[in-house]
């Protein structure tokens, strides 16, 4: 017999209204003892509604549902049946480590690192539809996951910055990045080439980066600069509605390390520079639309990763937030 599973939507401190709707939509389980299997049944039957939700808020966010560990979030994860977007078959920066085949620490990066708003890996021409991310342990202090909707940022960048805006969408944005050889997980973007490319050596490096339009350079201790062919900074959503969708926030600010400076990390894509001022109102308007997700240990987020921006905030203790991605081909029919 199946265990009834009930849950109610709730608000919570600090969440927004855009557009009419709450930002994020906050889903609370309201069953008492509540077992991990009657929650991925709910889950099961829900699917198609709540994969809509999160794109009509943005993100939601469960509180209170039955999960403990990373195998937990594995089930919880794939009851929604979406297709997985393994980490080591993506072109992410970040230095992680997977808990299990679909499951992974969101970024190793030192406690001490700001990760600045972006949209998961928007600075390449492969990136996920969705993302699951999983409070198993919350910090001491800090480590809030900052959320910023970004088709709300571009319509207010476009009044506060209409040319900047309009060369983003008509220009496009290339990134440059410096890849180590081996992995430095004292930096928030440290993973090696080897590991970002699938490559034991620089010639299938080469062929991996030329199927995907990059153009790089080889440094003389063994890490890569790879530069990414011009990809998109404005996204049309399925709504109609459209999204700044990219990693200027970040590449700009934050891509910062023992190989890599910021000033260099992001142009248009016709290779001129962007205007520091520019750039500082984008990230001004971004953290006047920021929701600081204060994690609860349990906590799962589903957010839109063409709708929704996310970061991390600093914190002290230990923190321990999974991350699970999905591709785009996961939509239900």
């Amino acid at each position: 017999m199946t265990q009834e599973f009930e849950t109610t939507r709730g608000r919570i401190d600090g969440d927004q209204v855009h557009f009419g709707q709450v930002f994020p939509l906050s889903v609370i389980c309201a069953s008492r003892d509540a077992e991990l299997s009657a929650a991925c049944d709910w889950v099961g039957r829900q699917r198609d509604e709540l994969v809509r939700l999160s794109s009509e808020h943005g993100a939601i966010l469960f509180r209170g549902f039955p999960l403990q560990s990373d195998r937990d979030f594995d089930q919880f994860v794939d009851a929604f049946g979406l297709t997985n977007f393994p980490y080591e078959e993506s072109l992410s920066n970040a230095v992680r480590i997977n808990r299990t085949e679909r499951v992974f620490t969101a970024n190793e990066a030192p406690s001490d690192v700001r990760i600045l708003l972006h949209h998961e890996m928007a600075q390449t021409p492969v990136y996920p539809s969705r993302l699951f991310f999983f409070c198993e342990q919350p910090a001491e202090s800090g480590g809030e996951t900052p959320l910023c909707r970004s088709d709300v940022l571009l319509d207010r960048l476009r009044d506060r910055s209409p040319e900047f805006a309009r060369m983003c969408e008509e220009r496009g944005l290339t990134y440059s990045n410096v890849m180590p050889a081996t992995a430095d997980a004292a930096s928030g973007m440290g993973r090696s080439w080897k590991c970002t490319f699938r490559a034991d050596n620089r010639p299938v490096a080469e062929e991996r980066m030329r199927s995907l339009g990059y153009s790089w350079d080889w440094l003389d201790d063994g890490s890569l600069r790879a530069t990414t062919p011009v990809l998109p900074a404005v996204k049309t959503l399925p709504s109609g509605r459209q999204a700044f969708f990219n990693q200027l926030i970040a590449a700009a600010g934050g891509w910062k390390d023992a190989r890599n400076d910021p000033s260099k990390a992001i142009t248009f894509g016709d290779g001129t520079p962007l205007d520091a001022d520019d750039v500082a109102v984008a990230v001004e308007v971004a953290d006047d639309l920021t929701f600081d997700l204060a994690w609860q240990q349990g906590d799962v987020a589903l957010v839109d990763n063409l709708v929704t921006m996310h970061g991390r905030r600093p914190f002290t203790g230990t923190r321990k937030v999974l991350a699970s991605l999905v591709a785009m081909d996961d939509d239900p029919a």
